[in-house]
């Protein structure tokens, strides 16, 4: 299998789509704006204690306040406010993390109103982000996620994963690890430093001991409170570090200042690798070029086709999401029950792509077609469990019940992941009226004249449907080369798969959004 990645960096957001053997199996999407992702620091006042939960919340700039409950406040919360103090006691010294004192452990059977106070600083990191109207969820126990390396500070062990299985191997980097690692540091080891030399684990370790070093000192330099003191690596630089993996043939970027951050991380982390980041400098979008848009349109919506006519169904409640699995229209000639094992089976396949693809968390529940052999329903539980061995989130599968329902608990630390596919007419805004679409060229040329000769623009990109472009571009004498000699050479069209039948975007030389829409094409 080999595996590939796309990075689509747009002026208001940036997209990243995996694809394994050409066929997407994760999307992710974020705003170039967004803030509170998993993984950052913050340091900020306690707002209000709920002893009742045991729990407080927490002010981190959020519209809703954040939620810190007393067993996540971590066994060395007293060390850290202890050690908080004593940075912020001197403005210009930095506190050294080494010579401070480590506390007795937090009771686990304590309470939040005998540990905390309205109004004190705690340092927290975010790991679940907001999600509908829940803020986001905290933790007081404070972490550096490295490609083979996770630095603990206050920790005291030296942990290493249990996917690890050599017993030679694990006591070899327990104790490579133990002989790097500073005072009041806990490490816990990746499954990917297996095998990796003392040179590439020691460059990783200070690297994440600078990221806390400069942590603490913006913490101390700064009063202002909620204040981020540790910023996540971008989307795209944290899904890879995650991702990563030698099977990758490429990573494809359209921007310049990410494929440079992307290359850069690559050569640390497998220098080997390094030549493996391109820069995509096609016409066509980047997406529609790899074929992603197609299969985002096709793979995101309630209804999922799946092949032999075969569907499922997915609806999201504020509780889970529930997932129907249709048999549709197969017709293939074989017995009732081999009929209905096929068609799980194949949607017990889509279905393990599709959460991976869409992000789905907390509680799915699948009600797959009634089988009546024993041995079936545990091949369809044998076959989901396997499916599900690629998924990176934590997950819990139960076999099918009396009622030919499969419950799956996944973790879920973001929203889940949803493209509407569903548009509202983009040309006539609902309204269900159109102008006639053989002026729609005509209409395109006005706009073109407007940002030449009152604009000012003389090179830009205009994106239309394929169907458009293709007609644009028809002829010997096509309208394009009309256009370039009436208005200049400047005039570029792009195929844009994303866009409807008599949609239309127009891009300056930077790839830069220009609104083009007046007010009496949307009246």
């Amino acid at each position: 299998m080999t595996s590939e990645v796309i990075i689509d960096a747009q002026s208001k957001e940036i997209s990243i789509a995996l694809l394994e053997d050409k066929r997407l199996v994760e999307y992710q999407r974020e705003p170039r704006e967004a803030s509170f992702s998993v993984g950052n620091i913050y340091v900020a006042k306690v707002k209000k204690l709920m002893p009742g939960l045991n729990a407080c919340f927490v002010d981190v700039g959020y519209e809703r306040d954040a939620f810190l409950h007393y067993l996540d406040l971590g066994s060395q919360f007293n060390s850290y406010a202890k050690y908080l103090k004593q940075v912020q006691s001197d403005r210009k010294r930095l506190y050294p993390i080494q010579k401070a004192t480590r506390l007795p452990d937090l009771q686990k059977d304590g309470t939040v109103q005998n540990t905390l106070q309205v109004g004190q600083e705690v340092m927290v990191q975010i790991v679940k982000e907001p999600i509908s109207t829940k803020g986001p969820r905290l933790t007081g126990e404070i972490s550096f996620a490295g490609r083979f390396l996770v630095l603990i500070p206050f920790g005291h062990k030296v942990s290493v994963s249990s996917k690890i299985k050599s017993g030679e191997e694990r006591a070899r980097l327990k104790q490579l690890i133990q002989s790097i690692t500073p005072k009041n540091f806990g490490v816990i080891v990746r499954t990917v430093a297996e095998g990796k030399r003392v040179a590439e684990l020691d460059a990783e370790m200070k690297v994440l001991l600078s990221r806390w070093n400069e942590a603490i000192t913006k913490l101390q330099k700064t009063q202002e409170r909620p204040q981020l003191v540790f910023e996540e690596t971008g989307r795209a630089v944290a899904m890879l570090r995650d991702l990563f993996n030698p099977t990758y043939e490429n990573i494809y970027v359209n921007d310049d200042e990410i494929c440079t951050a992307v290359r850069h991380y690559v050569s640390l982390i497998a220098p080997e690798k390094a030549g493996i980041v391109k820069k995509y400098t096609g016409k066509v979008p980047i997406f529609d070029n790899f074929d992603v848009t197609k299969q985002i349109k096709s793979s995101f919506g309630k209804t999922i086709n799946y092949g032999h006519g075969c569907y499922l169904i997915i609806e999201h409640t504020e509780a889970m999401h529930v997932v129907d699995v249709n048999s549709g229209n197969r017709t293939k000639e074989k017995a009732q029950e081999q009929n209905a094992l096929d068609t799980n089976l194949g949607a017990a396949d889509e279905l393990a792509r599709q959460l991976r693809l869409r992000d789905m968390g907390g509680i799915i529940v699948v009600d797959f077609i009634d089988m009546n052999l024993a041995e079936d329903r545990q091949m369809l539980y044998e076959r989901m469990c396997k499916n599900m061995q690629k998924d990176r989130a934590r997950h819990n599968i139960l076999p099918l019940s009396k009622f030919g329902l499969m419950q799956i608990t996944r973790q879920r630390v973001r929203p889940v992941m949803d493209v509407d596919v569903d548009e509202t007419c983009p040309t006539c805004f609902g309204s269900g009226k159109i102008r006639s679409s053989i002026l729609f060229t005509d209409q395109l040329e006005r706009k073109i004249d407007r940002l030449v000769n009152k604009v000012g623009v003389k090179k830009f990109y205009l994106h239309v449907h394929p169907y458009v472009a293709a007609y644009i571009n028809k002829g010997f004498i096509s309208l394009k080369r009309k256009w370039q000699l009436k208005y200049g050479l400047g005039v570029n069209i792009v195929p844009s798969q994303k866009l409807a039948f008599l949609q239309y975007e127009f891009y300056d030389a930077n790839q830069q959004f220009i609104d083009m829409k007046e007010q009496n094409d949307k009246s």
